[in-house]
């Protein structure tokens, strides 16, 4: 069925399928939906790994998960276990996922950009007690700064080659048959993630999210369209959120993931005419590249996108002939908002849509009052399958909600339609190339550095990343520039941080920064001294002062 064809079936309304979708019930968890899969499509390839050209059939897949959660089991991880995933995107990362979700253990995803200081936050935060990492991401871990006492060598478990007393991976495969595996098969509301996301006063929030939070998740993706999408595209990383809902969707559909190795503005368009993707998030920078006259040959029904500019939206359309339409998600609630294929009048409204199956949405002043449609408030969600809290930081779960109402940091406004728009932020974030970054875990990292006296991180507007990080920075008396020069301050910043953290523009102060009335940094006045946030500054890219 040509794309075409797949936009003029005729759908029910809105409302409806919201309503049917919210009515059926969902697999009895992960596992079970991986089986189902199974048993219906066992020779069709679920998933397909384009870097590598590995491809894994529903049969095949459903076996090694078997066998690798037998081989788990068989080393001590059993339900509530938390096992940390440091890997790139290859088989074992999303094989190992399925088989700690069909076990009941719990996934703690971890970035591979991390710095050995960051890893081992996250590791301790999680209280994870096995490790499964690639081998090249072994001197990361050798960084640490000090080792954590229940990650002994034999709970590393090494994909490649094993380090002194580490488990292979590969190992955990050799089980005779896939067998029973648990008697105590996990529940829908069961933990299945730690998945860490950025929060605004330092070190990232473990967010624990259930069996129930990815299912619910894939399936309004999904159906909410009332549209098949079986050729599903991630090019993101496996340790965020979006490959792995990803991932169950194609479950649903019966269809294949196609994986890239890594996000690649140039050869995304290429990707998407090659393996006939019916579905992807499409990533900004790649509507930056040059035109091609092949950019419409591509059998995409529908693209989501997210803060992409309202005044280019029309013209993506148009360039690649498929259906763009936005939506807001986040760690917390999984999916928010979208605008439905229908919708063909919110294209460049600015909108991110409606709330979708399983949310509901209002804007509210900061009593948690509801306001009305028109005025700008914060924008707070509710529903079933959203976080169960932050773990082991019960003030900054309780401070996230207004009753039941989940409060996303959001300014946004709603209009008579029932259409929400995002306006602003009340959370201290920097969003680079798709990157959270908490402001407040950058200042920490300068203020730790001898001879800073105080810093401060906030964003600066670029045209390809959408947002770049700016470090101002006070010395103490004694130091100056030419004593603490930008490189030093760089390469400690490069020791404590993941790269994508790493301020790209430094302003050295010679004055104190700017105080509110409750001593926080007045930023917004930091920001308003300077038509060009760039002027004046020690460019890393560049290596000049701008």
């Amino acid at each position: 069925m040509s794309k075409k064809q797949v936009l003029a079936q005729l759908v029910a309304p809105l409302a409806e399928r919201a309503r049917r979708i919210e009515r059926e019930p969902l697999p009895r968890n992960i596992a079970a939906l991986l089986d189902e899969a199974a048993g219906q499509a066992p020779d069709h390839p679920a998933l397909v790994f384009i870097d590598s050209g590995e491809t894994l059939t529903y049969h095949a897949l459903r076996a090694d998960v078997g066998r690798l959660a037998g081989g788990l089991l068989s080393i001590g991880i059993r339900k509530g276990t938390h096992i940390g995933i440091m890997l790139p995107n290859i088989p074992e990362w999303p094989l190992t996922w399925l088989a700690v979700a069909r076990i009941g253990a719990v996934a703690v995803p971890v970035n591979t950009r991390y710095t050995g200081r960051e890893l081992h936050y996250a590791l301790d935060d999680a209280e994870a007690e096995y490790l499964v990492i690639h081998d090249s991401l072994l001197p990361v871990l050798a960084a640490m700064p000090q080792l954590l006492p229940r990650l002994v060598a034999d709970r590393i478990i090494v994909v490649g080659n094993v380090g002194a007393g580490h488990r292979r991976w590969s190992d955990l495969l050799e089980q005779p048959s896939e067998g029973p595996l648990s008697v105590d098969q996990p529940a829908l509301d069961d933990l299945v993630n730690i998945q860490y996301t950025s929060g605004t006063t330092g070190f990232p929030k473990g967010c624990m999210l259930t069996q129930r939070y990815w299912l619910q998740l894939a399936k309004t993706h999904s159906a909410c369209d009332d549209r098949c999408y079986p050729r599903v595209l991630a090019s993101t990383p496996f340790f965020y959120m979006t490959p792995q809902w990803l991932l169950l969707m194609a479950f649903i559909q019966r269809g294949a993931l196609y994986v890239a190795a890594r996000q690649s503005a140039s050869r995304f368009a290429e990707w998407l005419r090659a393996y006939r993707i019916n579905f992807c998030l499409f990533p900004g920078p790649a509507y930056k590249q040059p035109p091609s006259p092949l950019d419409r040959d591509n059998a995409i029904v529908r693209v989501n996108t997210y803060g992409f500019p309202k005044q280019n939206q029309a013209d993506l359309e148009r360039r690649f002939d498929f259906v763009a339409r936005e939506a807001f998600g986040m760690t917390e609630i999984g999916a928010g908002l979208f605008v439905p294929i229908e919708a063909e009048d919110m294209v460049g409204s600015g909108s991110c849509g409606v709330p979708t199956p399983f949310r509901e949405c209002r804007i509210a002043d900061t009593q948690g009052n509801t306001l009305p449609a028109g005025q700008v408030g914060e924008l707070l969600v509710r529903g079933p399958g959203m976080l169960v809290g932050y773990y082991r930081k019960p003030e900054a779960t309780a401070a996230a909600f207004h009753g039941e109402w989940f409060r996303t940091g959001d300014l946004a406004t709603r209009d008579a339609r029932g259409f929400f728009y995002i306006v602003g932020r009340l959370k201290d974030m920097i969003r680079r190339a798709g990157e959270n970054i908490a402001a407040n875990e950058v200042e920490a990292v300068l203020a730790s550095l001898p001879g800073v006296a105080e810093a401060a991180a906030v964003p600066v507007p670029d045209e390809t990343r959408g947002e770049e990080v700016k470090a101002y920075v006070v010395l103490q008396q004694g130091f100056t520039r030419q004593t603490l020069p930008p490189e030093r301050i760089l390469a400690h910043c490069a020791a404590n941080l993941a790269s994508f953290k790493i301020p790209r523009y430094i302003e050295y102060r010679d004055v104190p920064l700017p105080r509110t009335a409750s001593e926080k940094i007045a930023k917004p006045s930091l920001i308003g001294e300077k038509t060009d946030l760039r002027a004046g500054c020690w460019d890393r890219v560049e290596a000049r002062w701008r």
